[in-house]
């Protein structure tokens, strides 16, 4: 087998050549390798519109990863290609830069005030970080460096109503009951 960053460039390489972003890379136990990948903004994508990640995207990247870890001689009995998920993990400067203005999570590597956990909105400060958070009577400001970060991952962000092919209003209209969840009243 060739050496472990053999097969972690050639992976770089591969996604980076579909036009994707490597987010993360893990090996598991029991041979599992486990790949995850997000679009990056303002690309145009053969599987589709849009910035979320899709089946296809992830089931192209599969089928490429196969044979170019063969090729690597790269051990693994089970492959998995999925997108980052909601909560996506902040990892590189560009990460940040391109959330933000959003709402994020950060552990830091050493207590600030009692705490290593915060939560509010990012922001860029000059050639630091800031996060917006209220920490229950107002809001304050914490200042950071990535070097100062343990983890930060995005806050899920889930609008049920949207993903709805239609109002509650028009499903009234319809007389389906869609608005009572099918039960009738």
């Amino acid at each position: 087998m060739n050496p472990s960053g053999s097969w972690l460039r050639s992976v770089e390489q591969t996604v980076a050549g579909f036009g994707y972003d490597l987010i993360d890379c893990e090996r598991s136990g029991h041979g599992l390798l486990r790949i995850y990948i997000d679009r990056i903004p303002g690309q145009v994508y053969d599987t589709g519109p849009g910035e979320s990640i899709t089946v296809d995207d992830c089931e192209r990247v599969t089928r490429q990863l196969q044979y170019v870890l063969e090729v690597d001689a790269c051990d693994y009995s089970r492959l998995e290609v999925s997108s980052p998920g909601l909560d996506r993990p902040l990892k590189k400067p560009a990460d940040f830069v391109r959330f933000a203005g959003g709402e994020v999570e950060i552990t830091l590597k050493l207590v600030f005030q009692g705490r290593k956990k915060y939560r509010g909105v990012l922001q860029a400060e000059g050639e630091g970080w800031q996060l917006i958070f209220n920490d229950g009577k107002q809001d304050q400001v914490l200042g950071f460096t990535l070097d100062e970060i343990r983890e930060a991952r995005l806050v899920p962000v889930v609008n049920f109503k949207k993903s709805r092919g239609r109002s509650a209003e028009e499903g009234a209209a319809s007389g389906d009951g869609q608005e009572t969840g099918g039960r009738e009243e």
